[in-house]
């Protein structure tokens, strides 16, 4: 149960293959066929998005485009078309104010909503979930799956379960008993990083991470701790505060002394790969477009950016654009006082193990 006095009812919309089920109803030559969005095996790019057809051949985000024709030979490659995504993103949310202001953009195709108080007056959120389903059906040919609860945390994890075009609610009282039987891995805000850590601690699912107190989980996961600690017992305070899409996600860091040795400048850019893959994880994005950011002693400050055809997906794509953005850099007789990785250019696309979802794109 949440800890305030009044069980808020939150709605968490993500819609289905956004990306590749765009395509596919803007040509319906490619409908009920296996599609990806993202770069051509001949030009080594990877999977950014892949339909539900495509997922049959075991086929996901962050594959090598290579490797998914070797597992569908008539698999269809489509290239991004974010001006599309963007107005369909548009109608969608549309749809999201009819209900409520209370509106949390966490990506192009996903959102929080808080209908506690609505413009409706309906007081069931599930009945509130299942209209803006069929408005954005009727409005878009597309569908969502929603997830409905009494927190962030719940709701986030609730849309997951039916997809396709699913519909499932987390009532308070059977948070405890949801939480318990979910494998780390599966966490809202746990990263692959994080889990991986925790289940070298012996934290294997929600009934583990909750035996573990409050000063153990700060003590080996720093202010995370409390947010760990608080979902493992199907409580997140957090609020759906409403604003404007995410634009970027980044981390950077400023030497207490300025380096000049570039491997010593090297060891802190991995550091930080390691730290803006985790806030990706948080968030549940990924993006096209990464920057390199370097600060020198005298404040100058140098900039050096990559799209890629493909979405940044997973850290070895992290560290490989940033090392490659790093080697243009002149560092021979300049100080560093400051380094800093951002991903742009955000979607929610982010595959898991099962390919059920692209965590932004599913």
């Amino acid at each position: 149960m949440p800890l305030s006095s009044t069980i808020r009812k939150i709605i968490h919309i993500d819609m289905d293959a956004f990306f590749a089920s765009v395509e596919q109803r803007d040509n319906p030559q490619y409908q009920g066929k296996p599609l990806v969005v993202g770069g051509t095996p001949d030009k080594r790019g990877a999977v950014a998005a892949a339909s539900y057809e495509a997922r049959k051949y075991g086929i996901h985000s962050a594959m090598p485009s290579r490797l998914a024709y070797q597992k569908c030979r008539h698999l269809i490659f489509v290239p991004p078309r974010f001006e599309a995504y963007k107005a369909v993103s548009e109608q969608i949310q549309e749809v999201f104010y009819r209900y409520t202001d209370l509106v949390e953009p966490v990506s192009l195709d996903e959102a929080y909503l808080d209908v506690t108080s609505n413009k409706t007056e309906n007081p069931s959120a599930t009945l509130i979930a299942q209209a803006i389903k069929a408005a954005i059906r009727e409005e878009t040919g597309l569908t969502a799956s929603a997830g409905v609860s009494c927190n962030k945390f719940l709701a986030k994890m609730a849309s997951g379960i039916n997809k396709p075009d699913g519909l499932f609610v987390i009532l308070p009282e059977a948070a405890a008993v949801f939480v318990e039987k979910l494998p780390i891995g599966k966490f809202h805000g746990v990263g692959e990083v994080t889990a991986a850590k925790m289940q070298q601690l012996g934290i294997q699912t929600g009934a583990d991470l909750r035996e573990r107190s409050l000063e153990e989980l700060v003590g080996y996961f720093g202010k995370n701790g409390h947010y760990f600690y608080g979902i493992a017992r199907g409580i997140d305070e957090r609020e759906v505060n409403p604003n404007r899409i995410r634009k970027s996600l980044g981390v950077e860091t400023s030497f207490s002394e300025d380096l000049q040795d570039r491997e010593a400048m090297l060891i802190e850019l991995e550091k930080l790969i390691v730290m803006l893959k985790e806030r990706l994880d948080k968030y549940d994005a990924v993006g096209f477009t990464l920057t390199l950011k370097l600060k020198y002693a005298d404040y100058r400050q140098l900039t050096r950016s990559r799209t890629q055809t493909t979405a940044i997906t997973d850290i070895k794509m992290i560290r490989s654009v940033a090392l490659a953005l790093f080697a243009t850099v002149e560092v021979k007789q300049q100080k560093v006082r400051l380094l800093g990785l951002t991903v742009s250019n955000l979607c929610g696309e982010k595959a898991t193990d099962n390919s059920v979802q692209l965590k932004l794109e599913v």
